[in-house]
């Protein structure tokens, strides 16, 4: 096998697994037994372990001399660590790219913002398909509010975070939330409420709005407001009221 060859199978099992491990296909804490997994993705070898490095790299990956390689576990500390981590990178960048942003950019976010509103959300339409349709929407409808930023770093820095937010919202909120869904009362539990305000496009709205306004102060603080409500719908999934970070 040249190196070419390795290579791009390499970055398919890279980019496989990782979007498996973000979709919680496979699941925090679970072990990645390298046997089960080379027959189950049809993966070498070599690929398999290269692959399993890089994503060990991004801490998406732990491994132990004994037990191998496990998927990262998640916990509402690294959670709230991350949403933390998120105001202080993604405001700055709001503030940025409504300074800078031009005519191409209102039009990818209007186009954003219509596509997110083209399809129903998770509280809607509580089956895993249609939640990863509208978390991808959601994803870059967000993106497209900061990518008029100037600074690569953030940009970085950024996408990293929601990498791993999204796999955190994913088993410590949508996850237990639409195991609410399939319970007789669900459009009259906290639950069903929290997620719904969480992913109601009306908010995405008005941070558009405030966005393509221009007005820097009422975007920052609409975006504010919205990054903790995912861990609303976490406390209301897990029946506990926790104070907010």
């Amino acid at each position: 096998m040249d190196s070419s060859d390795n290579a791009t199978k390499t970055e398919f099992a890279y980019r496989t697994l990782r979007q498996d491990i973000l979709d919680t296909r496979l699941q925090p804490g679970a072990p990645l037994r390298l046997g089960a997994i080379r027959d189950a993705y049809g993966m070498g070898w070599t690929p398999l372990r290269e692959a399993l490095s890089r994503l060990e790299a991004e801490h998406l990956v732990t491994s132990n001399a004994n037990k191998g390689f496990t998927v990262a576990a998640v916990s509402m500390a690294e959670l709230d660590d991350l949403t933390e981590a998120r105001r202080l990178v993604e405001l700055p960048m709001l503030a940025s790219s409504i300074a800078h942003g031009d005519v191409d950019w209102e039009t990818e976010l209007v186009a954003a913002h219509f596509r997110l509103s083209r399809c129903r959300p998770p509280a809607e339409d509580p089956e895993d398909l249609f939640a990863s349709d509208w978390e991808n929407r959601h994803a870059a409808f967000h993106f497209a509010l900061v990518s008029a930023g100037k600074s690569p770093w953030q940009i970085r820095f950024y996408t990293q975070i929601h990498d791993h937010l999204r796999r955190h919202h994913r088993a410590l909120t949508f996850t237990p939330a639409l195991a609410v869904s399939k319970e007789p009362q669900w459009r009259d539990s906290a639950v069903y409420r929290a997620l719904r305000e969480a992913v109601a496009l009306e908010p995405h709205t008005e941070l558009m709005n405030a966005a393509l306004d221009r007005d820097v102060t009422r975007a920052v603080a609409l975006l504010d407001v919205h990054i903790g409500l995912t861990r609303d719908v976490f406390a209301a999934a897990d029946g506990k009221d926790r104070p907010a970070p």
